[in-house]
């Protein structure tokens, strides 16, 4: 049973304006005393809104926050998208539906309690900062199809974001969006499926777009849209429509043609074409340069041993020290 946000959602959608509004006006507004304002005013700073108070004027956001309208983002995608506010993870939510669902069903939250990135780790998700999108996709060639899945939903993402006008982001293989070195993005598919059957595939993306600068359980370099371009005002209704008809289209081509006519749109867009890295694969460290990718989505490293191919499972890429 999904529980109920809706007063501190109603709060917040008063405080969006970035004006004051007293506790008193906002309890009745709701019909609920100042006591309840307040306690409702304590649960938002645990989603990481920051809210001033100052005596004889009330309550203010520390930011003004933009909101996002499932009738606006439903209009402007062309198909099923839900939005759900706060919730534990917009990929499980689809996850649990995949019986239900049709291709391109999307998940969208202003706030995530359990996001997750590969291997099970947190994705950090303060309420109305970032962007958390989840889509429903049916791959009927089966799972091993599935394999170069990441690297497609990052090429369309950046291609969204140059569409928007933000130029730079680069990927790193094989599901990461990088601007100057730093994580912009990440990207998760989760599968499920029987052998010799359809994939049942959720495709999942945390985008910093305006993350608080304190985020100390994050350990790497991290960045976001509103540093890449500060004079860029980004509604992120559009930038959420804008995602999701290029990650449609981009799955409805690789389904046609697979991984091809990608390869060459990935290797403009490598963060580490021609650079040195590590490969970290379990225990192993293997170090080489980067060469692209090839038609299957294994990363190409030039080694002392050759060019070599490397795909899937549990590998990371770091750059070189």
């Amino acid at each position: 049973m999904r529980k109920d946000h809706s007063t501190k959602l109603h709060i917040l959608k008063s405080l969006s304006n970035g004006e004051f509004h007293s506790g008193e006006a906002l309890g009745e507004a709701l019909n609920v005393s100042r006591a309840a304002i307040a306690k409702h005013i304590k649960g938002l700073s645990e989603w990481g809104i920051d809210i001033y108070r100052v005596q004889g004027r009330g309550y203010q956001l520390a930011s003004p926050l933009q909101l996002l309208d499932e009738a606006l983002l439903t209009a402007s995608a062309e198909s099923l998208v839900e939005l759900v506010p706060v919730i534990n993870s917009t990929n499980q939510y689809l996850l649990d539906r995949v019986a239900e669902s049709e291709k391109g069903r999307v998940c969208i939250a202003e706030y995530q309690a359990q996001g997750r990135g590969r291997r099970g780790r947190q994705w950090i998700s303060p309420f109305g900062s970032n962007l958390y999108l989840s889509m429903y996709w049916r791959l009927d060639a089966g799972m091993a199809a599935a394999m170069g899945l990441s690297l497609v939903i990052g090429i369309a993402a950046v291609e969204a974001l140059e569409e928007m006008g933000i130029q730079g982001v680069k990927l790193k293989w094989p599901n990461d969006l990088y601007y100057q070195d730093k994580k912009l993005a990440g990207i998760l598919v989760e599968m499920s499926g029987q052998a010799g059957g359809a994939a049942h595939l959720v495709i999942g993306m945390g985008l910093n777009i305006g993350m608080p600068d304190e985020q100390p359980e994050i350990d790497q370099p991290w960045t976001t849209l509103n540093q890449v371009n500060e004079s860029l005002v980004i509604d992120r209704n559009v930038l959420a429509t804008t995602l999701i008809q290029h990650w449609n289209s981009a799955l409805i081509e690789y389904e046609l043609k697979g991984l091809t006519s990608f390869v060459e749109r990935w290797n403009r867009l490598d963060n580490f074409l021609n650079r040195q890295v590590k490969l970290l694969i379990g225990p192993r460290e293997v170090h080489g340069v980067v060469r692209g990718i090839d038609h299957q989505g294994g990363i190409l490293l030039e080694t002392s041993q050759g060019l070599e191919t490397y795909i899937g499972g549990e590998i990371s890429l770091r750059k070189s020290d």
